[in-house]
């Protein structure tokens, strides 16, 4: 007796496309992406024919901060630590006229940070993390001295009087090649 060869039926391949793609799409909907959040500043409203204004400022009014490409800050042209920048920071804003080297009050305080293009983003960051940490410090203290209650548990007209006192007036300047400045001298 021979036996029969059975036919062996192909697989039918026509839904493995619809399949294909109902996974594609769940794994699009359901995928988060990390997204670098950057450092969130509010600027002003751009409009196109606004003209450049030259504002003129005293000198005292102006805390300088420099970093150069080899991540060295200076402020006021002198070496400094970064760890004494906060305490320089708040100085200089909550002077009040007491010293001459500083500003005449908040409201005058202006602080300018400018970099060198070589200059690395963790040096970057951790300045301006420090400027901004004075400005903080200073809100806090109004805030529990006036308040007897931390800035970010005071409630929203709260922190804005403490925000008006102690206004955020950071200048950030391109930043430049001073080490092709120093190299050429």
């Amino acid at each position: 007796m021979a036996r029969k060869k059975r036919d062996t039926g192909e697989i039918n391949a026509g839904s493995m496309a619809d399949i294909a793609f109902l996974l594609l799409i769940f794994f699009l909907v359901t995928t988060t992406m990390d997204i670098d959040k950057g450092i969130q500043v509010l600027l002003p409203p751009w409009t196109p024919d606004q003209e450049q204004l030259d504002v003129k400022l005293k000198d005292k009014n102006v805390l300088e901060i420099l970093v150069n490409k080899n991540d060295q800050l200076l402020v006021e042209g002198e070496l400094t630590d970064v760890d004494e920048l906060k305490k320089l920071v708040m100085q200089h804003i909550d002077n009040n006229g007491r010293n001459p080297d500083f500003s005449d009050s908040p409201d005058d305080a202006v602080v300018s940070l400018q970099n060198d293009k070589s200059t690395s983003y963790n040096r970057y960051i951790e300045v301006y993390d420090r400027v901004r940490a004075g400005y903080n410090q200073l809100r806090e203290d109004f805030s529990q001295t006036n308040y007897r209650d931390s800035y970010e548990q005071a409630d929203t007209n709260q922190q804005r009087t403490a925000r008006s006192t102690y206004p955020m007036r950071l200048s950030e300047a391109e930043p430049t090649d001073f080490g092709e400045k120093e190299e050429n001298q």
